[in-house]
């Protein structure tokens, strides 16, 4: 039962972001009839689920949820933008409620009275005006009319068509089907309310009992159905469990259906009355009833599927699954896995190198296959734990949604590059770091309405959230069409917590970064939002630790663009070996622009002990990696050394001084942080094939380093002057 209630769970966080998917459209204008059902569909399929587990408090809400979206799918209710506002409240309620069922917590039962109280309402709503309409027909003066009912069952050919629409439903449940809550008698009992139906029970699937799977589905069903409903109102009933079972419903011909009929009936019944009223099914169990291959149900715009191969069915199993649910830390191993496989690899590697064998011996040639079969391995490993970012940005419509309304602000968020796939690690350590970019984006970036229209601009604010993969990592951008930042303001701010000196000399970039400094913060005023000091370092750090980097591009008065900058996955990358000062680093391939060999007229001094390099008739800095890192005291002659040219994830070029180049390897990632701490100019580490620890450079920390010491070194020499 454990495992069965833990599935249900999973199968929640999916219906509920198709729930809020579907709800979003719906804000959008996407009101159509397949949106307000795939929205109903989510929320019916939690209410089943959570009724046999008896989790009262959610099925309680699910249903006045649940009969508000039948009125809008049914057009008693329109999808006005207040409908909508109540509708993504409750969508928020429903996923608190089931996370407290699934932690064995208490839910806020206040604000889940709250919106049922409000939806009950659009209830009443709906209900008044249906009354209305009865008592406007009722104002109506109708005149019989006498109809002639004998060409109802006139078969004789003629042009006219029949009232009624004879069906063949065959309907064979599969086990996930059961799974979900749902019951084959209730679909029946459905049907019959359509017309006259007769259904046949085919139970030779059925094996012994000691052969018998309790969660097995083994019967299969056939309905003879004559109704005046249209065929779409008879799939109605299947749309809940249409995935869960084989469905094949087709218009029979109508004097086989009579014969039918009337030979399905016991010796002495009375005649068939294909007429008569709607009645309960009369469930017999008759001869073995094979459904026909050859039409399979319509998908869920309608459009028919392709036929289904009888091979596909074997003893009364549902068709073969597509996907399977496996635990994480089973992928977890298998990444660990991967990744010894990959240092085992590369320390075979350097012994036949060492060894100094041709690279024509069979040894070598082997091991060349063997280096290509671990790539392909861990590609398809790394591809099992990618996922799209999907989750967590539709996480962040509720958090807009709660910050707009603590704010009296209008905003509406865009999401763009939802199915970009990210290692999952990266996706669970992104929510705590985006979450607060959104809230300081609504609370500090997106004016006021008031303020916006006396800007010239909509009084809704606008808010974009986007994905890209770009060079090999995965690019995530919080962009607001606001007041954009005041630099004048953040730089005495700065000031007066003496977070920088009076007479620093910085740059618009310099100054948009100072809010990621500890303890900055431009609110005036503590609120539950913001004013506290802590944020935008708090996020600044948590991307760092992924090995990512963060940019600020802004406009005064148009608004601000954030860009995170993140590795793809924290498992494996490609990188340049390199030797500086006696130590073995590892640099990104991904950053790697070109080699150069510097000459000396081509190396040219500045000021404070800075050089450039002239490269493709640009000037570039040039920065010792070995100063960097103090592994030497003194600048040692570039023309000895070997240039790598690398370009940050901000566009920012320079050209970086190590010893040699060791080759290209790929290497296994491993957190310093984790088992060190911090380190400027260090991503991470990596152990190679002779079992040393290497370390891997955070390139776009060692660019950005030269232009920080000498503001930091002018700002020391004005103080003490």
């Amino acid at each position: 039962m454990a495992s069965i209630k833990q599935t249900f769970f999973q199968e929640c966080e999916e219906q509920l972001v198709e729930l809020e998917s579907g709800l979003l459209k719906i804000e959008d204008g996407e009101c159509d009839a397949e949106t307000v059902n795939a929205v109903f569909r989510a929320v019916h399929s939690i209410k089943g689920g959570a009724g046999a587990f008896g989790f009262d408090q959610l099925v309680e809400f699910v249903h006045v949820f649940e009969t508000t979206l039948d009125l809008l799918r049914s057009n008693k209710l329109t999808a006005t933008p207040s409908l909508t506002k109540t509708l993504l409240r409750a969508s928020d309620v429903l996923s608190d409620l089931v996370r407290a069922a699934r932690e064995d917590t208490v839910a806020d039962a206040h604000a889940a009275r709250t919106i049922a109280a409000e939806l009950s309402a659009l209830h009443g709503d709906a209900a008044a005006g249906a009354h209305e309409e009865e008592e406007s027909l009722e104002s109506l003066e109708f005149q019989p009319v006498a109809i002639s009912l004998d060409s109802i069952f006139d078969l004789s050919g003629d042009d006219e068509p029949p009232a009624t629409q004879d069906f063949i439903i065959r309907f064979r449940p599969g086990p996930g089907l059961y799974a979900k809550a749902n019951e084959t008698v209730r679909l029946l009992r459905e049907l019959a309310q359509l017309g006259e139906a007769i259904v046949e029970c085919d139970t030779h699937d059925i094996p012994l009992l000691s052969e018998l799977d309790p969660e097995g589905a083994y019967l299969s069903w056939t309905i003879r159905l004559r109704t005046s409903e249209p065929e779409a109102r008879v799939r109605e009933i299947f749309e809940f469990v249409e995935w869960d079972c084989e469905l094949d419903i087709s218009v029979a011909d109508v004097g086989k259906l009579l014969e039918a009929l009337q030979e399905a009936l016991e010796p002495g019944d009375a005649p068939v009355c294909i007429a008569a009223a709607a009645s309960p099914p009369r469930i017999e169990a008759e001869a073995p009833v094979v459904p026909a291959p050859a039409a399979a149900a319509d998908d869920e715009r309608g459009h028919p599927s392709p036929a289904k191969p009888e091979a596909q069915r074997g003893d009364g199993a549902a068709a073969a699954q597509t996907t399977i649910r496996v635990d994480l830390d089973r992928v977890d191993r298998l990444i660990n896995l991967v990744g010894e496989l990959v240092i085992n690899q590369a320390m075979l590697s350097q012994r036949v190198s060492e060894a100094g064998l041709s690279r024509a011996s069979s040894v070598a040639i082997g091991l060349d296959e063997l280096e290509q079969l671990t790539r392909d391995i861990q590609d398809s490993v790394m591809a099992i734990r990618a996922q799209p970012v999907k989750p967590v940005f539709q996480r962040m419509s509720r958090t807009v949604r709660e910050v707009a309304a603590m704010t009296g602000k209008s905003v509406r968020l865009v999401m763009d590059g939802e199915g970009t796939e990210v290692d999952k690690t990266v996706i669970e350590r992104l929510t705590d770091p985006l979450t607060h970019m959104i809230r300081n984006a609504v609370d500090h970036g997106i004016e006021r309405p008031e303020d916006r229209v006396a800007a010239g601009k909509p009084e809704e604010g606008s808010l974009r959230l986007s994905a890209t993969h770009r060079s090999g990592r995965i690019v995530i951008e919080v962009a607001d069409d606001g007041a954009g930042i005041n630099r004048a303001r953040v730089r005495q701010i700065a000031i007066d917590k003496g977070l920088i000196p009076a007479e620093a000399n910085l740059t618009d970039e310099e100054i948009d970064n100072l809010i990621f400094l500890p303890g900055f913060s431009t609110a005036s005023t503590v609120s539950n939002i913001s004013g506290r000091g802590v944020g935008m370092d708090v996020v600044k750090r948590a991307i760092q630790a992924l090995g990512g980097r963060m940019s600020i591009s802004s406009v005064p008065g148009r608004g601000s663009t954030f860009s995170m900058s993140l590795p793809l996955t924290l498992a494996v990358l490609d990188g340049m070996v390199v030797t500086v000062g006696g130590q073995t680093l590892v640099v990104p391939l991904t950053a790697i622009i070109e080699t150069l060999q510097p000459k000396k007229e081509s190396v040219h001094e500045l000021g404070n002990g800075a050089r450039v390099i002239a490269s493709r008739a640009a000037f570039t800095p040039l920065i010792d990696v070995g100063m960097v890192l103090m592994y030497r005291d003194e600048p040692i002659d570039p023309t000895s050394q070997v240039a790598l040219l690398v370009e940050s994830e901000s566009g920012a070029k320079c050209a970086l001084l190590v010893d040699a180049i060791q080759g290209q390897r790929q290497v296994v990632i491993k957190s310093l942080e984790t088992n060190y701490g911090h380190v400027h100019g260090i991503a991470a580490a990596t152990i190679l094939g002779d079992g040393r620890v290497a370390l891997i450079l955070d390139v776009d920390a060692i660019v950005a380093r030269p232009r920080a010491d000498m503001i930091a070194a002018d700002a020391m020499s004005m103080a003490a002057e």
